[in-house]
């Protein structure tokens, strides 16, 4: 069905909120693009995606080609993903150091919730479903808990963190700036998108030249990964559904972990400024929380994160009738 103007710009809206999600350690932007109806479109469009867009170009022309793969699509999305990323991006981590606490509350109950949404549209529990969704639930809180290591700051491992980071970027539950923290590099893209967004606005043409080559290997690398992981995703979705979608909500699951409120910091490093920020937490209860457990604001943002993916649901359900 083709797309209008406004549909374009729900769509761009959409990828700003994907990319302020992929901003944050623990929060996926594969989640966003789920509950807000994208997801599946997303997927089989990138997996479309390849290089017969040229003979198609040649043969068809360009309008043909371009309509045929989608692409306005795949354009509206990640420009909204991008100027999110270096601009709400400074937003979300104020708050990450000035109101922690509420913004991990909305989190969660936006994930509380896009559990219970997924979770609906398993047409089938059976032991196929219940195995896969209990492994996945598994890892996805081992890796929450995971120590992040330190890795060299190399263009190879740039490449490699790109491939690993978009991969779970795209995947429900699973964040992908928390596995850039894990493998030692959020740091390290941080101060890209700076040394990117210093480039541009203070017209140092050094600094955005050596920021646009490192973007660029990091481009080849998300590239790469989304091409391979995006054809297993859409060939799992078309043939076995339910175990996918059984995969996705126990990603969910264990993420929770990660996005519970309450934390007690175990180990502590440095940011792009040098300042001293968490590393390692553990989930606590709210009266072992060592400040303002602010129990009652917490429970609040939660149930303002479930009630928009419950409003978002039911007004995807209307547009579907």
């Amino acid at each position: 069905m083709q797309k209008s103007l406004k549909d374009y710009f729900f769509i761009a809206i959409k990828g700003l909120a994907m990319g302020a999600a992929d901003v944050v350690p623990g929060v996926s932007g594969g989640t966003i693009a789920f509950i807000s109806g994208i997801y599946e479109e997303l997927i089989e469009t990138i997996n479309k995606l390849d290089l017969g867009f040229f003979k198609a170009w040649k043969k068809e022309g360009f309008k043909s080609a371009w309509n045929s793969y989608n692409l306005s699509f795949l354009l509206a999305l990640f420009c909204g993903i991008a100027i999110s990323i270096l601009s709400l991006a400074k937003i979300i981590k104020w708050l990450l150091f000035n109101q922690p606490l509420l913004l991990w509350a909305f989190f969660f109950g936006l994930v509380l919730a896009s559990i219970i949404y997924i979770g609906k549209q398993i047409t089938s529990w059976n032991i196929k479903t219940i195995i896969p969704l209990l492994i996945a639930s598994v890892l996805s809180y081992f890796i929450t808990i995971v120590e992040p290591i330190a890795s060299p700051d190399s263009n190879l491992y740039l490449l490699f963190c790109g491939f690993i980071a978009i991969i779970a970027m795209i995947l429900p539950g699973v964040s992908g700036a928390f596995i850039l923290l894990l493998l030692g590099a959020y740091q390290t893209f941080i101060d890209i998108l700076n040394q990117l967004r210093d480039g541009i606005f203070k017209f140092d043409l050094d600094l955005l030249w050596n920021a646009i080559v490192k973007v660029l290997i990091i481009a080849v690398g998300a590239v790469l990964g989304l091409k391979l992981f995006s054809k297993a995703l859409n060939w799992m979705f078309k043939n076995h559904k339910n175990t996918t979608l059984a995969l996705l909500t126990g990603f969910m699951i264990g993420s929770l972990n990660k996005l519970w409120p309450w934390k007690k910091v175990l180990s502590w490093r440095l940011n792009s400024h040098q300042e001293k920020v968490p590393l390692l937490e553990k989930s606590i209860f709210p009266d072992q929380y060592k400040n303002d457990p602010q129990i009652m604001m917490v429970i609040i943002f939660i149930i303002i994160g479930f009630l928009l993916i419950f409003s978002l649901e039911r007004i995807a359900a209307q547009k579907g009738k």
